[in-house]
């Protein structure tokens, strides 16, 4: 595989790529670029962040550590090398916010990129970015005052030279859905790659090896958030900060469920459609779109196949996924976007839900006329409550009746206990979770980070 693309400001092309040789080993090691960093190698610690700039101008930071050169096609990587002298970088020496100073290129990157995109929300933006010496008050502060500053000249550089490099893209990857689905005709062992925030981690720590490869990357009308007469329809390809930024709007407390959901720098990789189609218990975004009662409308060179996403988990890591068959995109009825969603975890950033919880009410008159329940954790697959749900249908929205329910639950669940919490902490927790979404409907503040003894 050929590619094309930028480094620092130049051209690069290199041929006959090994398709899961990351940025990072490319880098540091072929072209002894050491500023950025190796840390933990899966996407966590945020020290190998670089930012990438792509055809739509979009200015994102990303772990290098799990991103795949042929992913860069046709577009711009800047490292910390070549961000030159910005006022960050100034500010971070002047505040003292660099002890070991390991972290700091990842920071520099992550907070250059927050500053071009007017991005002031610091503790979401740096929540990627792990620094164990010097304390996030000083890093927190040089942001602040760093925060206007002026778009340094490389990006309009970048821009340009872009429009450019686009015309030699590689011809190799798939262009459009309709390619993907005749390669997945032809080879349907395919392993599809959007993201790579997962399977970043099957080739790093497990060196999984695999045959054939579709980088999605390139797939144009994969993307797209629709609004329809009465649904939204989102491309499988939409990443989970794209998704997470359109439902601050459209379904808040999803919005604030995305933004627990990895790192910045992981949700400007990760997409809905691998979130989903990797089929993890304990993915974020299976039970709110369970939850909001969401189907999916499955591709392949047959043509197209529709499913409620409650029945596209079938068992652990097992999925109805026909051969040949990808995601297309997934359509969220509009009634359903007040769905309420939570998450518990060891972190508040960062980690891994040992509970998530999403409950879609209707009340009338008193009564629960509509009650749609999902919970991941609890299971081998996310799935729906249905006893607890037959418990509460056209039962008093009242306190009394919500406890009386917790015997419902074990019905439907016999989640186990593992590193991340107990079955008795799951099975505790996921009912004390429909009783958060009532005290909240009291106007009860229930968010654990501003509740006061």
């Amino acid at each position: 595989m050929d590619i094309r693309f930028l480094l620092n400001g130049e051209p690069v092309a290199l041929t006959e790529v090994d398709a899961t040789k990351t940025l990072l080993d490319w880098l540091r090691i072929d072209n002894q670029l050491t500023g950025t960093k190796e840390g933990c190698n899966e996407g966590d610690c945020g020290a190998c962040t670089v930012i990438i700039i792509d055809k739509e101008k979009a200015i994102k930071p990303l772990n290098s550590c799990i991103l795949f050169l042929p992913q860069l096609d046709g577009k711009a990587v800047r490292t910390v090398e070549g961000i030159k002298n910005h006022k960050i970088q100034e500010k971070m020496v002047e505040f003292h916010g660099s002890q070991c100073g390991f972290c700091t290129p990842g920071f520099i990157t992550s907070m250059v990129a927050a500053s071009i995109n007017g991005d002031k929300d610091h503790e979401t933006t740096l929540a990627g970015n792990l620094c164990r010496c010097t304390g996030y008050e000083p890093i927190i502060k040089a942001a602040r005052v760093a925060e206007n500053e002026k778009k340094p000249s490389w990006v309009e550089e970048d821009f340009q030279k872009l429009a450019e490099l686009r015309k030699s893209e590689s011809k190799k990857l798939p262009k459009s859905k309709k390619e993907l689905a005749e390669i997945l005709q032809s080879e349907p062992n395919t392993q599809l790659i959007a993201g790579a925030t997962d399977v970043g981690l099957w080739v790093n720590k497990e060196f999984q090896k695999f045959t054939n490869i579709a980088f999605l990357n390139q797939v144009s009308d994969f993307c797209n958030i629709e609004e329809l007469q009465d649904a939204w329809q989102i491309g499988a390809g939409v990443s989970i900060e794209k998704l997470r930024k359109w439902a601050f709007v459209e379904s808040p407390s999803f919005s604030e469920l995305l933004t627990r959901y990895g790192s910045t720098q992981v949700r400007n990789a990760a997409t809905l459609g691998g979130n989903i189609a990797n089929g993890s218990p304990i993915g974020d975004s299976a039970p709110a779109l369970i939850a909001m009662e969401t189907e999916l409308i499955l591709r392949s060179a047959k043509g197209q196949r529709t499913i409620k996403l409650e029945n596209f988990f079938l068992d652990y890591k097992k999925q109805d996924l026909r051969e040949g068959e990808f995601l297309e995109y997934l359509i969220i009825p509009k009634t359903n976007m007040a769905t309420k969603c939570y998450k518990i975890s060891k972190r508040f950033d960062q980690d891994i839900s040992s509970v998530c919880g999403c409950f879609n009410f209707i009340l009338n008159d008193g009564l629960l006329k509509k009650c749609v329940i999902a919970f991941g954790g609890m299971a081998g697959i996310p799935k729906r409550a249905f006893h607890l749900e037959s418990k509460l249908l056209n039962q008093p929205w009242e306190e009394g009746v919500l406890r009386a329910s917790s015997d419902s639950l074990k019905k439907d669940f016999t989640p186990l206990s593992d590193l991340r919490s107990s079955s008795e902490y799951r099975q505790t927790s996921a009912h004390n979770l429909l009783l958060r979404c009532y005290y909240e409907t009291l106007g009860s503040n229930t968010n654990v980070q501003q509740v006061e003894p």
